[in-house]
């Protein structure tokens, strides 16, 4: 095939693609947005991929993760679309099984993820059968090119009318050593037989490119419409509105005042308060669960005495109670920002337990999401008097949707993938050896406590410094302990010790700061930080992996 050739089949190949893709989207909006091929198929490879490529992407891309997936996903999808187009010029029949199979897949997808059921399927079915629509217009209906072309020698005219044929379409008996134009058999009755020249084999009917691009940009162009409509539409469907009118009861209980110092306000310093926009967001969900308050319920069920079912309304009616929590990601690098300091308005989940009485032998409570994802918490740390809640408000609205809206659960002292279940839907009392949660199987701890951390944020790595005092700040967190002392060095110096602004409560990260004298050069600053326990952080690096991340946070700076 020539180049002209597999470009044009390309083309056609990743415009059916385009169309099974973009079709698929306006029919997921009736049957939900987890049900599109892409979302659907992009779960199943969450769920599936090595978990050192998972962290891997997450240590990349960070909080972009699930696009990168999204994006990533596509390109592949293209390529393969394209070299379907490349082998349906020659075999159609080819080209449509890929194009099938794409739908295969996104079905089996679809069909496969939590609380799924046969209507989940439509999206992929009908987003299958007009991508094999699509290819065969271009390859064999009607904006077909014509002719396509092919790398092939131009074949030779037909033999004179009387003239028997002989082997590669030259008169029977033609003398080829006779002299006259190469490729023009000689008549034995005289002059040469004029041949017809073949088509160039990089030339196109002009109008017949004219109508195979004129149809390519057409149905590219209503498959990004459908596709990026279905999405505008889904999101009208979405519980935004809902959200909007709800009005959060005054806490009964509220959060104690920031005390005065507690933020620094420095350049770079990482806020007291996050606010939500900002907050750090690592889950699995590639699309945000939409989750209506008026129809949500929670159930608390398992090795319980007695089951129980709460609606939004419930919550909303309960005396709440308003706390200042930090959370922290366990993939977050020494030194990374997955972690976030937020106001939580909710229920005291030690109270809903004591209320459908868990069995003494129920170590852990699993959190379900709508999705299906799962967290194992260890019930001691939600009966022990630490500040668990099971969150409907942050910093002083609703939550967010990407943040977990309607309901979720938040506890001091343990990462969020043990114990901050977003979107949450059912609480089940188990235990630890019945039943491993999302992450366990995947190589992860079954309890991940935090572990004591600290964090430089002024100055950043390779800023350049002017000789003279400098201002180092930064964060430190051992949440559900506090944070006694925070220390820094300067080039494998004698530790120095910070001053650690004050804080609302052990659970919540505090801000640091340390005046430096910097000389000229190359430098390198450390902090540790000591929690209230009196353990000191340890030197000795660890990856995220299994239960979290260790070691002391180093910045290089250069001072002239």
């Amino acid at each position: 095939m020539s180049t002209t050739s597999r470009r044009y089949a390309a083309l056609a190949g990743v415009t059916a693609a385009a169309v099974a893709i973009g079709s698929a989207e306006p029919v997921a909006v009736l049957t939900g947005p987890r049900s599109a091929p892409l979302v659907a198929v992009g779960g199943v490879v969450v769920d599936a991929v090595p978990e050192p490529l998972k962290q891997f992407a997450i240590d990349v891309f960070g909080t972009a993760d699930k696009i990168a997936l999204l994006t990533g996903t596509a390109l592949l999808l293209a390529g393969f679309a394209a070299l379907l187009g490349m082998l349906a010029v020659r075999w159609l029949a080819v080209g449509q099984a890929g194009i099938a199979a794409f739908g295969v897949v996104g079905v089996a997808a679809a069909l496969t993820r939590p609380g799924a059921d046969v209507f989940d399927a439509l999206p992929s079915l009908v987003g299958g059968a007009l991508g094999a629509l699509v290819l065969w217009l271009f390859i064999a209906g009607p904006f077909e090119l014509d002719p396509w072309p092919w790398d092939s020698p131009a074949p030779l005219s037909p033999a004179a009318p009387g003239s028997p044929a002989g082997p590669g379409g030259s008169p029977a008996g033609a003398d080829r050593s006779s002299a006259g134009p190469v490729g023009s058999p000689v008549s034995p009755a005289g002059p040469p037989v004029p041949v017809t020249p073949a088509a160039p084999v990089e030339g196109v009917d002009p109008e017949s490119r004219r109508r195979f691009l004129t149809g390519t940009g057409v149905l590219l162009g209503t498959a990004a419409v459908a596709g990026l409509g279905g999405r505008w539409l889904a999101g009208r469907r979405g519980v935004s509105a809902a959200r909007d009118a709800i009005r959060l009861p005054a806490p009964a209980v509220p959060a104690p005042a920031v005390p005065a110092g507690a933020d620094l306000s420095l350049a770079q310093l990482a806020p007291y308060v996050t606010p939500n926009s900002g907050f750090y967001r690592i889950d699995t969900a590639l699309v945000v669960p939409q989750v209506n308050p008026d129809t949500w319920r929670l159930r608390i069920h398992g090795r319980v005495g007695t089951e129980r079912t709460y609606s939004y309304a419930d919550l909303l009616a309960r005396p709440l109670v308003e706390r200042y929590v930090t959370l922290a990601c366990v993939s977050n690098e020494v030194g990374g920002d997955l972690i976030g300091n937020a106001r939580w308005l909710g229920v005291p989940l030690r109270e809903l337990l004591d209320e459908v009485q868990p069995d003494e032998d129920a170590d852990q409570v699993v959190g379900r999401s709508v999705d299906g994802w799962t967290c194992g918490t260890p019930t001691a740390a939600l009966r022990d008097g630490r500040d668990a809640l099971l969150a409907i408000g942050m910093n002083g609205e609703p939550l967010p949707v990407q943040h977990g809206f309607p309901v979720r659960m938040v506890v001091p002292g343990l990462y969020g993938y043990v114990s901050a279940c977003k979107w949450l839907t059912e609480l089940e009392l188990t235990r630890f050896a019945d039943f491993d949660a999302y992450w366990v199987p995947r190589g992860w701890s079954a309890q991940g406590p935090i572990k004591t951390q600290s964090r430089i944020d002024a100055p950043r790595r390779r800023n350049r410094l002017t000789v003279g005092p400098v201002t180092v700040a930064g964060v430190a967190w051992a949440q559900h302990r506090g944070i006694s002392r925070v220390e820094v060095r300067v080039d494998d110096g004698p530790w120095q010790e910070a001053e650690v602004a004050p804080t609302v409560s052990v659970d919540t990260w505090v801000q640091w700061s340390w005046r430096w004298d910097a000389t000229p050069g190359e430098h390198r600053l450390q902090v540790r930080a000591t929690d209230a326990t009196g353990e000191t952080q340890t030197e000795r690096t660890q990856s995220v992996a299994p239960d979290g991340a260790t070691g002391y946070h180093t910045v290089p700076v250069n001072v002239r």
